[in-house]
């Protein structure tokens, strides 16, 4: 094929871990000033899953998804996981983490987290970045990979990117105007 195919404009999302609703409520006014409105965010969710976290965060923990309305470019990632990475920075207390942020992103296929580990199945994105396609979309429903964390394999998370994978294609059909 002698012409690129780029790639429509993804709906941007992120995880939330947090011990501090404070820390919580601050990194998501900072997100929101950088990248526009939220037009989804998810019940308060107990994070139970692992212990990963309680060293450094505390206990108990708990989880939010959100979305933005503005629509992002998938090559922005590592920037945008940047970006993030500075904003718990900024909320951390005697340099432990109060907030954890997971920016990623759904599209009509999949869903996808950047971090930055690097493991067998992430790829490079730049800048300390990698990304992972952590659900794909099949026959009407999110479906895991051996690599998916235990918690996104769960209905309730599932169901969650549902409604933001419905969102998203609104988003497209309407022309993913701001």
């Amino acid at each position: 094929m002698l012409h690129k195919q780029l790639p429509l404009p993804v709906k941007f999302i992120c995880g939330f871990i947090y011990s501090d609703e404070t820390a919580y409520c601050g990194a998501l006014r900072n997100l929101e000033g950088r990248f526009g409105r939220v037009d989804f965010q998810s019940q308060i969710i107990d994070f139970d899953f692992t212990d990963y976290y309680y060293s450094e965060m505390g206990k108990p923990l708990w989880r939010r998804f959100v979305s933005f309305r503005k629509l992002q470019n998938p090559d922005a990632f590592s920037k945008i996981k940047s970006f993030c990475i500075n904003v718990e920075k900024k909320y951390a207390r005697a340099e432990k983490r109060k907030v954890n942020i997971d920016p990623g992103y759904i599209n009509e296929a999949k869903l996808v987290l950047t971090t930055t580990k690097d493991f067998s199945h992430r790829i490079y994105l730049g800048r300390g970045v990698y990304a992972e396609v952590t659900l794909y979309f099949s026959k009407g429903e999110f479906c895991s990979f051996a690599t998916t964390f235990p918690d996104y394999r769960t209905q309730r998370y599932k169901n969650i990117f549902h409604r933001l994978r419905n969102i998203y294609q609104q988003d497209i059909k309407n022309g993913h105007k701001e």
